[in-house]
């Protein structure tokens, strides 16, 4: 069975409406509701108390996921992941093998080896459809790029030899500015890869928000600012400051009838700064009241690839 018919059948077993997810032909018109996609780079050790609060949350809300997982970390508590995320609510996507970089970033060090590039694409997904038997059918790379993975054919044809179907990369503004702007989805056409398709995150990386990379007031946001409602004055100090921003992309989505709005979040940082995720019902009941249609990256991919 390839993995989109699969996918789309695990939806169905879930009770998930595809409505929301995959609209049909009749439904191709200014209707069509602005996606919303909770999503989580899922890399470090403490990851795995923090999940357990998210999942919680997301049960709460009947709200889907992407979790991106990178490949040592699901290792490292195979079981314990499989337990708490082996669920239709959930897609489980790569993070790479061990997050190190795809491409040069000024913040994050320089490219790896091609052949190394080999063992991050394709390790990171083989852990992924090992642990959790489903298809894995995107990844999200380490730290993620201003231009995503425009130029970058070596990696463009590891993805698509890999099997994979789209990536997360474009992470960032304008000369690795932040809060990374409201990207629409593209394919990698131009490239020469017409069938993987970039499916960008939005806003700020919130552990930045918070300063708990410890980079400090380090320059990150452009000047003049293309969003300067969404910069705060400094860095956030309680769950309904991080809300505050969050609710700046998710209305100018919505306003701006954009295909979808996903922020990027990361699963030790937020149980680091708020563990009771009052941010996240914050944030879920506000999708919800503004009419935003939850999914997962693997269903917007679906309905971009059949569009």
């Amino acid at each position: 069975m390839n993995s989109r018919r699969h996918f789309l059948r695990t939806t169905l077993a879930s009770g998930i409406s595809l409505a929301a997810l995959s609209p049909n032909a009749a439904e191709q018109d200014e209707q069509v509701p602005t996606r919303y996609i909770a999503a989580y780079d899922t890399e470090s050790p403490t990851c795995l108390k923090a999940c357990r609060k998210i999942v919680e949350a997301h049960k709460k809300h009947a709200m889907p996921a992407t979790f991106f997982v990178v490949g040592k970390t699901l290792e490292a508590n195979a079981s314990e992941y499989r337990s708490l995320l082996d669920d239709p609510l959930f897609e489980i996507a790569s993070h790479t093998y061990s997050h190190r970089m795809l491409r040069d970033h000024p913040f994050c060090g320089g490219a790896i080896s091609l052949e190394e590039k080999r063992v991050e694409i394709f390790k990171g997904k083989e852990a992924v459809e090992r642990v959790f038997e489903r298809p894995c059918l995107g990844v999200r790379s380490g730290c993620g790029f201003d231009d995503g993975l425009r130029g970058a054919k070596d990696v463009l044809a590891l993805v698509e030899e890999s099997g994979m179907h789209y990536v997360s990369t474009l992470l960032w503004g304008p000369d690795y500015s932040l809060p990374a702007l409201l990207t629409e989805p593209f394919s990698y056409k131009e490239d020469g890869f017409p069938d993987v398709w970039e499916l960008p995150g939005h806003g700020w990386h919130e552990n930045i928000l918070k300063n708990h990379n410890r980079w400090g007031s380090r320059r990150v946001t452009l000047w003049p600012p293309l969003m300067p409602e969404a910069i705060p004055a400094g860095f956030v100090e309680a769950p309904e400051d991080e809300f505050a921003v969050n609710r700046v992309f998710l209305d100018r989505a919505k306003a701006d009838r954009k295909t979808f709005a996903s922020l990027i979040w990361h699963p030790w940082s937020l149980h680091q700064f708020d563990p009771e995720m009052r941010m996240l019902d914050l944030t879920f009941a506000h999708v919800r009241k503004i009419g935003l249609s939850p999914c997962r990256y693997a269903d917007l991919y679906e309905t971009l690839s059949v569009g």
